[in-house]
């Protein structure tokens, strides 16, 4: 997801994103320790989405516009 599209979305919408990519990074680190993820880019990939959506809910609060 880019940064445009969370730009885009409510603060709300963004909180609850960022929840479901959590929930999404356990499930990929259990995978990972049980030798059965398919995908390992794949936890990069999450962590680098929560960093982006925490990055546009503190751009919010500080009140920076881009």
């Amino acid at each position: 997801m880019k940064a445009n599209e969370l730009r885009n979305m409510t603060t709300a919408e963004i909180e609850q994103k960022i929840n479901s990519l959590k929930e999404e990074l356990f499930n990929l680190r259990f995978q990972l320790a049980t030798g059965q993820l398919e995908t390992p880019t794949r936890i990069s990939e999450v962590r680098k989405a929560i960093a982006r959506a925490k990055t546009v809910l503190r751009e919010r609060e500080l009140g920076i516009s881009k």
